[in-house]
């Protein structure tokens, strides 16, 4: 087994924010996905668009349409309601801590019943250069998975628990269905393999916990 591969994508992302046990809370009702999802107290100012998304693939739209109802129900707000489009079905909600999710699948029509498994979860980076900052993950053992020019980049995650992919900032922004204005802390960490740094557009990674 490479233990590169299996260690340097994302295993968990770290939510800073001034109140982690609502924002605990919050997530596991709405998501409930475990370790992969944790939070921290920090009440660095932040205003706007932090930079980016959080994003649930799964099966099907009444999945879809289940984790949207949980989040709301556990106190999100409706930021894109679910629909139908050209990649499929999705929608997007913020977090009461401000965190923006986008729960899609590629399929406009169920094939089952929904269900509460996620596919895949995914960090959209919307960064100021997408060339530069994948040269520099690609740099630090990243694997590259897709690339579309300077528009798109996803990386392979191997076994790691959750994607990395990148965006150019206004259109993650327009993803998201957000303005792209924003500044202050991005009120994300991840915790994976690459040690401790900071890529081109501020986001910061910290080592596994021994």
């Amino acid at each position: 087994m490479n233990i590169t591969t299996k260690t340097s994508g994302i295993a968990s992302v770290v939510l800073t924010t001034p109140d982690p046990s609502a924002a605990a809370a919050f997530h596991e009702a709405a998501f409930g996905l475990g370790d992969r999802l944790r939070v921290r107290a920090d009440d660095a100012p932040s205003s706007g668009f932090r930079g980016f998304t959080l994003s649930l693939v799964v099966s099907g739209p009444s999945t879809v349409d289940g984790f949207i109802a949980s989040a709301v129900e556990a106190g999100a707000t409706t930021v894109k309601p679910a629909k139908k489009s050209f990649w499929g079905y999705g929608g997007v909600v913020q977090a009461p801590d401000g965190t923006l999710w986008k729960i899609a699948t590629s399929t406009k029509k169920d094939s089952g019943v929904a269900t509460r498994t996620v596919d895949d979860f995914v960090v959209l980076l919307g960064v100021e250069d997408v060339k530069a900052t994948k040269q520099f993950y690609v740099e630090h053992g990243l694997t590259v998975a897709k690339s579309f020019g300077s528009k798109y980049v996803e990386f392979d995650a191997g076994f790691a628990a959750v994607k990395l992919a990148l965006y150019g900032r206004r259109a993650a922004a327009k993803d998201a269905g957000v303005s792209p204005e924003g500044s202050g802390s991005h009120r994300v960490v991840f915790a994976g393999g690459l040690g401790a740094i900071a890529d081109p557009d501020g986001f910061v990674w910290e080592p596994l916990a021994a």
